[in-house]
């Protein structure tokens, strides 16, 4: 049923020109250089320290691996990470 709802959804947000990320609770990741990343629509953090970040997501989530991470603003729906980043993986 959910694979159901969110064909649907998916079709009203392209026929009405809705971003995606807002309509089917889309993770938003903006990446800026290889020292700052911003996440939107974020379910909080798994795990944290300045060489792993995991963070919780609608569906999975998401592994940032790097150096000297560190979080510098947080709110229940965004996050903003510096620090020099290596990878970025997505996980189920």
């Amino acid at each position: 049923m959910d694979k159901h709802k969110e064909t649907i959804s998916k079709a009203v947000a392209d026929f009405l020109e809705i971003p995606k990320d807002l309509v089917l609770d889309l993770p938003k990741i903006t990446v800026i250089g290889r020292n700052e990343l911003y996440i939107e629509n974020h379910r909080g953090i798994i795990e944290y320290n300045t060489e792993l970040l995991r963070i919780n997501l609608s569906r999975g989530f998401l592994e940032i691996e790097g150096k000297e991470l560190e979080i510098k603003a947080l709110t229940p729906e965004e996050m903003s990470i510096y620090g020099e980043i290596f990878s970025l993986k997505y996980l189920d």
